[in-house]
């Protein structure tokens, strides 16, 4: 079994957890509220804005016998460069305030998810960053288009207010194959532990911001009549 390979075992139970989030089955749905819909593009780019830094931060942090990875992260910056902008763009297209998102703070559950990003880089093993990314790309692959459908026809939104999840969608399933590319590369067992690692802790956390966000109406009312 290559690493990728492993990798997707050894991380599936979280990566089924953060799918069955409440939101996210009731998006797919058709259940959705733009309440909900830009909380979620707010918490959003409060972790986005952070890739690029990120990623520059894990450079700066390779030790030597990683630095064959320099050009890969110099391709992932500059890919993604300017996409917190794009949700902004997106939070303006349906009608929200973009500019007081630009200028807010992050919900609690998005400001520890980042916090443990930097930390992984900074204070353990840099490659560690590379869970975040799979969770983060291997979420939007799966997720990214259908849920952009799912939102826009329910709430009449015009399609420039789904920049950030058609692009993404369609931009990561081009980086899987290059992240499983690089992740074949990756052979000393504490690297790949920490790159497992981490992606079980962002798949949680990852979750943590979905729970976080506000449930349609629908959604409540279906689980208030439930426990009924």
């Amino acid at each position: 079994m290559n690493f990728h390979t492993q990798l997707l075992h050894d991380t599936q139970a979280q990566r089924q957890q953060l799918l069955g989030t409440p939101i996210i089955q009731g998006a797919l749905a058709g259940q959705v509220s733009l309440p909900s819909y830009l909380a979620f593009l707010q918490e959003a780019y409060h972790h986005v804005r952070h890739t690029v830094p990120l990623l520059a931060a894990m450079k700066a942090h390779l030790p030597p016998q990683h630095r064959w990875l320099e050009p890969a992260l110099d391709e992932y910056i500059e890919e993604e460069a300017g996409h917190d902008e794009w949700i902004l763009n997106d939070i303006a297209a349906a009608g929200g305030d973009a500019e007081a998102v630009r200028h807010g703070a992050p919900g609690v559950a998005t400001e520890v998810m980042v916090a443990y990003a930097y930390d992984t880089v900074q204070r353990g093993n840099p490659l560690g960053f590379f869970g975040m990314v799979h969770v983060l790309e291997g979420t939007s692959v799966s997720l990214a288009l259908m849920a952009a459908d799912a939102i826009q026809q329910p709430l009449a939104l015009p399609d420039a207010a789904f920049t950030y999840l058609r692009s993404h969608g369609t931009l990561d399933q081009e980086h899987t194959a290059h992240f499983e590319a690089l992740m074949a590369q990756i052979e000393a067992p504490q690297d790949q532990q920490a790159i497992v690692h981490a992606a079980q802790v962002f798949y949680r956390l990852y979750g943590d911001v979905f729970r976080g966000l506000p449930l349609p109406q629908t959604v409540v009312h279906a689980a208030e009549e439930m426990a009924a």
